[in-house]
């Protein structure tokens, strides 16, 4: 691999209640006979089952929980047109098959269906980006700049499951090819983002710009600046930001005091914030981890 390519692939380094949920959808479209009420219950179910998972503060729960959901989901969107159906679909497997699943087979085939079911919501939300990753670059960026802010979820769940499609296979220099276009896209998202998801934008900028050092074309003080301006937003609340702070722009410059006092400000925080809190508990594991390995790295 070269080194770039190298430098890119650091960043790459209940089912019971389902069944009750099924039959009861299943009486209720028989006795209305009406398909809507179905795919109205299941993409308030999906997206229900995306805010449960994220407050659960016992990551071995989820790890055991989500499989039998992720077919419930597959159930439902196989066939589906919702962009919040298959945007749930895309972030679920994509957080599951990046955090939970340490098989590279089976974490390459969970992110790829991430990847497809971003491609769909896209495709479901602007029938203009239904090829997009067909493009080349500057038709892919024009496409980009035709989305507008009725498209912003649909294009976040698009990056989120590219994103971990990439991680998964950072061995495939097809995959690693796409980060430019990637990084493109969430560029886009923060023109018409905000809140929290501008936050969870800026954090993905700030990773990926901190993948090399200066000199092999990596822009680590750019990474940075969007890691603060991710920590302005979000920062009481994902302490995912300041371990991804630590790890990709702490560590590529040898900063060890940042880096420890991030990662002791991880510790110090609660871990319970609504739409963070499995994003939190995974965050303190990997602070602890990094900083008993820091004597060794600095």
């Amino acid at each position: 691999m070269s080194a770039a390519g190298a430098g890119r692939a650091r960043f790459l380094r209940a089912g019971g209640r389902c069944c009750l949920l099924a039959v009861l959808l299943a009486g209720a479209a028989a006795a209305g006979g009406c398909a809507s009420l179905v795919a109205s219950a299941a993409s308030g179910f999906a997206s229900n089952l995306s805010s449960a998972i994220l407050d659960q503060d016992d990551p071995e729960l989820v790890r055991e929980a989500t499989p039998a959901y992720l077919l419930l989901l597959d159930s439902f969107a196989r066939d589906s047109r919702d962009p919040a159906m298959l945007g749930a679909a895309a972030q679920l497997y994509a957080a599951y098959g990046t955090l939970f699943v340490s098989d590279p087979q089976r974490a390459a085939a969970l992110t790829r269906d991430a990847r497809d079911y971003g491609r769909r919501a896209l495709c479901a939300a602007a029938a203009a980006a239904c090829d997009i990753d067909a493009l080349v670059f500057d038709e892919y960026t024009a496409t980009l700049d035709r989305l507008g802010p009725g498209a912003a979820d649909a294009l976040y769940s698009y990056c989120v499951g590219s994103l971990a499609y990439i991680q998964a296979h950072s061995d495939d220099f097809g995959a690693l090819a796409d980060l430019p276009k990637v990084e493109r896209a969430l560029e886009r998202l923060a023109d018409f983002a905000s809140g929290e998801r501008l936050g969870d934008v800026y954090k993905y900028l700030g990773i990926l710009n901190s993948l090399r050092p200066p000199a092999l074309g990596g822009r680590p003080e750019r990474g940075r600046d969007f890691f603060e301006r991710a920590l302005a937003i979000n920062g009481d609340r994902d302490l995912s930001i300041r371990v991804e702070y630590a790890r990709g722009y702490a560590r590529l410059v040898y900063d060890r005091e940042l880096h420890d006092r991030l990662l002791n400000e991880v510790l110090a925080a609660d871990v319970e914030q609504p739409g963070f809190t499995l994003f939190n508990s995974l965050a303190r594991e990997q602070a602890r981890r990094l900083l008993a390995e820091a004597d060794e790295y600095f």
